[in-house]
């Protein structure tokens, strides 16, 4: 009797070691994150003090806000071993629907978002439903939902533009206003920041989430319902970006076909950087956010410095390998402590 009760004990040990030792290496990449980026806006204000001034951070803040918004909503997908692609093209199209919406009527910004929201996650359904109950590999299958919805929203364009006469003022004063000096648009992705960060953590459906994406075939005999889950990530990510859309209307009132174009490695490098693994089942959208707003900073401090944008994405992609290899050597040592622990 005694050894039976000893055994559990010992697994529970083992798994709460475990889980601590995730927590506290990931926690540190965060950390780290957050140290880089302070001491680059701290160098940038050195070299130019205007950096810091309250337009400048009002900017660093807008420009950060959309990027961070589609970031969270990336790395609820990554989490489950998958990546979406058609981020920047749902952006795109939901811009100009909602643009197309309201120009020239009085449509206030609720109807608008909601509108934006709708467009992605029809999106997000179509790539959701092939890649969990298709089986069709994530990548082939958003990167095909990527052309095809470009594809939907030069047509349905053609050539025309959405211009800021034509958006109703309440619409653009959701971009531009702001409440005790800081802009709408990043506290309205600070709250759907939180929440999805507290969904992630303190809800078993947020936790099996992760469960998928550490080990599939686990989690499947665990009887976590997989296809659903997946699923349910794809219509969240497709439901972020669409409202990225509308927001996107109401920060810069001019609409065009391509808005957002190309953003989809930035919003991988986003989540990439910040931790979240791309191989699925770690990371947190704490740390996304981060590397997002690292990556816009990074963009914000080359042009005020004068520096050539071809920086930008240099630094992004070396920022983007440096996070992969990172993460596979922590993952290798981290196994190999586990293993340790556990023959202990």
């Amino acid at each position: 009797m005694t050894a039976t009760i000893e055994k559990p004990t010992a697994q529970a040990e083992a798994g709460r070691s475990a889980r601590s030792l995730v927590d506290t290496v990931f926690r540190a990449r965060e950390i780290s994150i957050a140290g880089a980026l302070v001491l680059l806006v701290l160098f940038t204000w050195i070299a130019e003090p205007r950096f810091l001034n309250d337009q400048g951070v009002k900017d660093l803040l807008l420009n950060a806000a959309i990027l961070v918004l589609l970031a969270v909503g990336q790395s609820v997908v990554v989490v489950t071993r998958n990546i979406d692609l058609s981020v920047g093209s749902v952006v795109g199209l939901s811009a100009f629907a909602c643009g197309k919406f309201v120009s020239g009527t009085d449509h206030g910004p609720l109807l608008v978002a909601l509108l934006g929201i709708a467009v992605g996650m029809a999106c997000g359904l179509v790539s959701g439903a092939l890649v969990s109950f298709g089986k069709v590999p994530a990548l082939v299958v958003t990167l095909g939902m990527l052309y095809i919805i470009q594809g939907i929203d030069y047509w349905w364009a053609e050539g025309e533009q959405i211009n800021a006469a034509d958006v109703p003022q309440s619409v653009l004063d959701l971009g531009s206003g702001s409440v005790l000096g800081i802009p709408y648009l990043p506290l309205i992705s600070f709250a759907v920041l939180a929440v999805t960060a507290y969904f992630l953590r303190s809800y078993r459906s947020g936790r099996e989430l992760y469960a998928i994406g550490s080990s599939p075939e686990a989690a499947r005999l665990a009887g976590v319902p997989i296809r659903r889950r997946v699923l349910g990530a794809y219509v969240f990510s497709g439901a972020v970006a669409g409202f990225a859309g509308s927001l996107w209307l109401a920060r810069f009132g001019t609409v065009v076909a391509d808005n957002a174009h190309g953003w989809e490695l930035t919003v991988v490098s986003a989540v990439v950087v910040g931790g979240v693994a791309i191989v699925g089942g770690v990371g947190t959208v704490w740390g996304a956010a981060l590397g997002a707003l690292l990556l816009t900073t990074i963009g914000s401090a080359l042009s005020v410095l004068k520096v050539d944008s071809f920086w930008e994405d240099a630094i992004s992609g070396a920022l983007l390998l440096a996070a992969i290899s990172v993460d596979r050597i922590v993952n290798v040592r981290m196994t190999r402590a586990l293993r340790k622990r556990s023959a202990r």
